[in-house]
């Protein structure tokens, strides 16, 4: 009797240590504000996960850059000291090089076409590929399109030619300064916390961004700059990265879990990132600034040099998004 007790205990220490075993948690960054549409999409995964798992599987999602900026959570993730990431695909290009053609300038006829390709082969192609990178991809996030806004004494860009000379606050990137270059504007980096008083003072004549970075949730660009032109010249999706160490490390029926959550947060991230750029743009309009559409075809055409420059390392790749229909 006394053997048959102990082996029920036995039994029950060896149960209990397989449950124990069963349970993951993982840690997922994000480098935007608590109310941001992806930091609440990486929350929709996460409750996704708790859901599906009766809470076996926990994502903790950790926001406000609380674990680095963006490159340096990607340099984590693949160390596996961080699980998941939520990133724009521009800085992965210097991980993984493919996904660094998203960042070309107008690579999207529009925000259709983007999506007609992420969520389609060279899309899926490029998730795959991440894992030459140390780095697991999941599913691809909006990010709207990055436009040009100009200040009233400079005037509105409507055509290539109004951009000629004209004074515009870029980033630090080698491919967005040829792109202004192509397009006859003279690129000033400058720290995105100067640009107000830069546009206020004439030190610069307009900068470029989404309507939420420009409108009142962002940095209010708009009071200084209302001259609004849709141009959709950077398309860049953000991506849903897993550390490839964690993900080996899970059992095929947990990856294939994972990868569901991520994809059913998509539309959840889209649709609060619709209501965010179209709560932006009106509340702009309303203060008086114009939103000018132009005709796309004319200044993507402008952009030869910048492919001859650039579209060698990506073989194939652009003509297929070009394809894409």
């Amino acid at each position: 009797m006394r053997r048959f007790v102990t082996s029920l205990f036995v039994l029950a220490a060896l149960m209990v240590g397989v449950a124990a075993a069963q349970q993951i948690t993982l840690k997922a960054a994000d480098n935007q504000p608590e109310d941001y549409p992806t930091v609440q999409g990486l929350k929709f995964m996460a409750n996704y996960l708790d859901a599906a798992t009766n809470g076996r599987i926990k994502m903790e999602v950790f926001a406000g850059g609380q674990l680095g900026d963006e490159r340096s959570t990607i340099e984590q993730v693949q160390l596996g000291v961080i699980d998941v990431v939520r990133t724009s695909t521009s800085p992965v290009g210097e991980f993984y090089a493919p996904m660094g053609v998203y960042s070309l300038p107008y690579i999207f006829r529009d925000a259709a076409h983007m999506w007609k390709v992420v969520q389609g082969p060279i899309g899926r192609e490029l998730l795959d590929g991440l894992q030459q990178a140390n780095l697991v991809g999941l599913a691809y996030y909006d990010s709207g399109s990055r436009n040009f806004y100009t200040t009233k004494a400079a005037g509105p860009i409507k055509s290539v030619a109004d951009l000629k000379g004209k004074r515009i606050r870029t980033q630090q990137s080698e491919v967005v300064l040829d792109m202004m270059k192509a397009l006859g504007a003279e690129p000033v980096p400058m720290a995105f916390g100067e640009v107000y008083s830069a546009l206020q003072t004439g030190v610069i004549d307009g900068a470029e961004n989404n309507f939420p970075s420009y409108g009142p949730q962002g940095v209010r660009h708009y009071e200084v700059a209302p001259y609004f032109t849709l141009d959709g010249h950077a398309r860049v999706p953000e991506v849903v990265m897993i550390s490839k160490s964690t993900w080996d490390k899970l059992s095929a029926a947990d990856q294939a879990l994972v990868r569901e959550a991520a994809l059913a947060s998509v539309p959840v991230e889209m649709a609060l990132w619709a209501q965010l750029s179209n709560t932006s743009r009106a509340e702009v309009v309303k203060a008086g600034s114009e939103i000018i559409t132009v005709d796309t075809a004319e200044f993507q055409a402008a952009m030869k040099p910048v492919y001859d420059k650039y579209g060698s390392k990506y073989g194939d790749l652009i003509q297929r998004i070009v394809d894409t229909k």
